[in-house]
Formats: C-alpha cells, structure tokens, sequence
C-alpha cells in the first residue's frame, strides 16, 4: 500500500480521477444518494489516499481552518469495499489526524460523520458536539477533537 498526500495542483490528471471515481462509487452508487460530490472544496484541499494496484483503496480530504469549518476539517472519509474491516480506515485516519495537528495545531479537528459511524471517529478523541440531522437522506452528527498534536487515540 503507498500513501501519498498532495494538494489539488500536485494531483496529477489520472490521481485525480482515481480520487473522483472512487468518491462517487461510494458516496452516490453505493450509498444510492445523487449528491452534488464535486462541490468545490477539492481545490482548497489536501488529499490523503493509499492506494494498491493502481487503484485508490482509502481516501480523506483534508481541509485547511476557515475554509468549510473556523476549524481544520477531515472529510470524504472513504475505504474501498474490498479493504474494509482491515484496519485500513484506521491507518487513514491517523494519518488525516496526525498531518491537521502538525499542520494547524492550534486548531480543533471537525467532521462530519454518518452516525453508524460515530464510535469510530470516537476512537480518534472525536466528540458529538450536534444532533443527529438529514444530509443527503442519510442520518449524520458533527464531531469535533479538541485535543491537539501528541494526543492519544483510543484505538
């Protein structure tokens, strides 16, 4: 598995359409939900995926404070279908957590997550900090970590 992180002008034209294919295979085919995926954040963001023969096998976009958050953000969390329950989601979000707090750590860490998906982000020093809400069809909570670079994960 290689990971790599870049910035929307580093992501050359076929990294891009890996990142873009996957994030629709997941988020509109699989999770049936038309939703606008390209919604404008992309350029402003870095991008953490891993991927393994030639394909991208997990995925987060990483957004800088003041862009869709006063915080940092971690968002389009995503593991392919074949890596699931391999401890693959686990190592993107260390790493997602790890770059914010080395490169905003003055920051708080907010997301949004799918609310199946709540003890997960748990693990990673995540609070609620909303109630559950509709976006997309799809029950969701944000979530926030105060904690800032050398904290612990409960994982």
């Amino acid at each position: 598995m290689k990971w790599t992180i870049k910035s929307f002008e580093e992501l050359t034209a076929d990294e891009l359409y890996q990142i873009l294919k996957i994030r629709v295979e997941i988020f509109v085919v699989e999770q049936e939900c038309p939703y606008p995926e390209i919604d404008g954040m992309d350029k402003a963001a870095e991008h953490l995926y891993a991927v393994e023969d030639n394909e991208v096998k997990a995925y987060a976009r990483l957004l800088p404070p003041g862009t869709m958050y006063q915080e940092a953000s971690i968002g389009r969390v995503l593991v392919a279908g074949d890596k699931r329950g391999t401890g693959l989601g686990k190592e993107l979000m260390k790493r997602a957590v790890k770059n914010l707090d080395e490169n905003y750590s003055q920051t708080p860490i907010r997301l949004q997550a799918q609310e199946y998906a709540e003890a997960f982000y748990a693990a990673f020093s995540f609070q609620r900090i909303s109630d559950t809400y509709l976006e997309d069809n799809i029950p969701h909570v944000d979530m926030r970590r105060n904690s800032i670079f050398g904290d612990e994960f409960k994982n």
